[in-house]
C-alpha cells in the first residue's frame, strides 16, 4: 500500500512538473458542453470548471455551450479540435453510449476519437407516477401492466429515460406504450395530469415536484438509494436484483492530446471531486462523483457503449 501511494504521488508530481515545464496552460481552456445552459450537464460542467480554476488561480476554463443532435454537435467540435489540451468536452451516456446505435450516421467515433480525462458524476433516474395514482409501489405498477399496457412518457426517443424504461419493461416482462415528448417539462406535466402512467426523469427534474406532492417516486434506478429521495427504494430492492441504469458524465479530450496534459487534467478534476463541497452539491441534486483511473474510464465507456447499443437495437428504437 505504501509503495502504491508513493507511486501515485510520484506520478502526480511528474505529471505536474511536465506540464509546468511546457507552460500548460498558457491560455484559457475551452470546455465544450453539448447541451443548453442551465441544464444538468451545464451545471455540473460549470461546477467542475469553477472549482478547478479556484484551485489553480492561473487557470481559466471557459464553458461553451454547443447543443444539438442529442449532444453530437458539441462532441463533434471536440473531436475535430486540435489535440493540444485547450479544448475538452463533457461526454455522457447519450453522446458516448446511446447515440452511436441510435443515429444512422455519426460525426465521430465515440471509442476512437477521444481520450478520457475523468469520470465526473453519475445519477439514477426516478420512476415516478402522479401523486394521486393508484400505484403505491413498483409491484403495483407491474401488476397493473400485466393486465393492460401502461403508458410511459419520456423527454424524447432514445433518451436515457426512454431506454431505461424499455430495459425495465423487458426485465419485468411487461408491455408498455412509449409516448415521447419534446423535452421533460411537457412529459412531466402530462404525468402530473394523469394522462400518462409513469416516467423516468432525472432527480433534478423530478425532485421539486416530488417534494411538492405532485408526483410520487416509486423507485430509483441506481444500486443505492438517493439521499434526496430516501423514501424511494431502488428497483433492485423492489425485486429486480442488480438492475441499474444510470446517467453519467465523463470529461474527454480529442484523441492525440499529449498524455502529460491529460494526466494533469485528470489530477485536477479528481482533486475537485474529492472536495466535500463538491460532494454535497452533487448529492443535493441527486447525483454523486465518479472516480477511476484512465484504464477504468476507458473500460467503463466501452461497456456502456455496448450495453446501451444492445438496448437500442433490441427495443428497435428509432429517432422518428
Amino acid at each position: 500500500m505504501i509503495r502504491r501511494i508513493a507511486g501515485l504521488l510520484f506520478f502526480a508530481f511528474a505529471s505536474a512538473m511536465a506540464c509546468a515545464q511546457s507552460g500548460y496552460p498558457a491560455r484559457p481552456i475551452r470546455l465544450v458542453v453539448p447541451f443548453p445552459p442551465a441544464g444538468a450537464t451545464d451545471l455540473v460542467s460549470r461546477l467542475i470548471a469553477d472549482r478547478v480554476s479556484a484551485n489553480n488561480p492561473s487557470w481559466t476554463i471557459v464553458v461553451e455551450n454547443k447543443p444539438g443532435a442529442g449532444g453530437n454537435i458539441g462532441l463533434e467540435a471536440v473531436a475535430k479540435s486540435k489535440p493540444d489540451g485547450y479544448t475538452i468536452g463533457m461526454g455522457q451516456t447519450a453522446n458516448l453510449a446511446i447515440n452511436p446505435a441510435l443515429y444512422a450516421t455519426m460525426p465521430y467515433d465515440a471509442l476512437k476519437d477521444f481520450v478520457p480525462i475523468a469520470l465526473i458524476a453519475e445519477q439514477p433516474l426516478v420512476l415516478i407516477v402522479n401523486a394521486g395514482s393508484p400505484y403505491k409501489t413498483l409491484a403495483d405498477l407491474v401488476a397493473a401492466a400485466t393486465t393492460k399496457p401502461l403508458t410511459m412518457a419520456s423527454a424524447g426517443n432514445g433518451t436515457v429515460g426512454h431506454l431505461a424504461g424499455e430495459l425495465f419493461a423487458r426485465r419485468a416482462g411487461i408491455t408498455i406504450t412509449h409516448v415521447p415528448y419534446k423535452g421533460a417539462a411537457a412529459a412531466l406535466t402530462d404525468v402530473m395530469g394523469g394522462r400518462i402512467d409513469f416516467m423516468l426523469p432525472t432527480p433534478q427534474a423530478a425532485l421539486p415536484l416530488i417534494k411538492g406532492a405532485k408526483l410520487r417516486a416509486l423507485a430509483v434506478t441506481s444500486l443505492r438509494r438517493v439521499d434526496a429521495i430516501a423514501e424511494a427504494p431502488t428497483i433492485a430492492e423492489s425485486g429486480y436484483a442488480d438492475f441499474v441504469a444510470i446517467d453519467w458524465k465523463a470529461l474527454v479530450a480529442p484523441a492525440g492530446t499529449p498524455a502529460d496534459i491529460v494526466d494533469r487534467l485528470h489530477l485536477e478534476v479528481e482533486r475537485v471531486l474529492q472536495q466535500p463541497a463538491t460532494i454535497e452539491r452533487m448529492a443535493a441534486e441527486g447525483s454523486s462523483p465518479m472516480r477511476g483511473s484512465a484504464t477504468d474510464i476507458a473500460r467503463f465507456i466501452r461497456a456502456e457503449h455496448a450495453r446501451w447499443g444492445t438496448v437500442v437495437r433490441e427495443a428497435n428504437v428509432k429517432l422518428d
